[in-house]
């Protein structure tokens, strides 16, 4: 019987993915599902499982840094948001990926050809190579889809349809234009994964989506404000992001 390992930091969508595997491949047996990038490294040294879906974004390892360690036979499968680069891990004979949010169809074919190919040989290093490429690159991927809470449920929402960010004691504020969502991950961290040319920090605590910016107001005492499409609410533009908008 065919053994798996499934790493997720999101109970919820580690819940679905073993799930959607129970339907697509009645026969894998799931072993463990870990929370975080270090238990996961820690389950597959103990269990050695055949599989490991990864996701690559992880608290403690990232999924990339977990593959790396492996010294076993077991063979990886990247579960990420994160298109830049899977492409690239999908073409080495070793690896495959799933992409976020997960679509039956793309699963039924990542199973198939799980089930199709035989282990890679010992020695083989195609994990290897591919995380050589893969690594240095993964610190810039840009977000696609952030997952983020409303109430007690997740979501997983695509970038273009956040409005702005804002931080909010404890938490950062994905606005959208239906509803706010709340995640952990604090503004300064959230700049580096975004796309420069869409998503411009203009305040300590605010980062906005230009394609939402509906325009610009100066009060009376020439500070400067942004309005986004369909929100009442400005935003301010502290000093040192005014420059932005001189072209504007």
């Amino acid at each position: 019987m065919t053994t798996a390992l499934i790493a997720d930091d999101e109970p919820h969508l580690a819940q679905y993915l073993k799930a959607q595997l129970a339907q697509a491949w009645p026969e894998l047996q799931i072993v463990r599902i870990a929370a975080n990038g270090v238990e996961a490294a820690e389950a597959i040294a103990d269990l050695e499982p055949d599989l490991a879906f990864l996701d690559i974004q992880m608290p403690g390892l990232t999924g990339l840094e977990v593959a790396q360690g492996i010294e076993g036979a077991t063979r990886v499968v990247f579960v990420t948001a994160y298109d830049q680069y899977a492409v690239e891990a999908f073409e080495a004979r070793a690896v495959d990926y799933l992409l976020k949010p997960l679509k039956a169809e793309r699963l039924a074919a990542c199973v198939t050809r799980l089930r199709q190919e035989a282990p890679p040989p010992a020695g083989d290093d195609a994990l290897a190579e591919t995380l050589k490429r893969l690594l240095p690159t993964a610190a810039s991927a840009r977000l696609r889809y952030i997952r983020a809470a409303q109430g007690e449920l997740m979501h997983q929402i695509p970038v273009d349809e956040v409005l702005f960010f804002h931080a909010d004691d404890k938490y950062t504020v994905v606005q959208t234009a239906t509803a706010e969502h709340l995640i952990r991950t604090p503004i300064f961290e959230l700049g580096g994964q975004l796309d420069p040319d869409r998503f411009w920090q203009v305040h300590r605590s605010t980062i906005i989506n230009l394609d939402h910016l509906a325009g610009t107001r100066r009060d009376e005492q020439s500070r400067l404000f942004v309005r986004i499409r369909g929100q009442a609410r400005e935003l301010p533009v502290s000093r040192a992001y005014v420059h932005l908008f001189k072209a504007m």
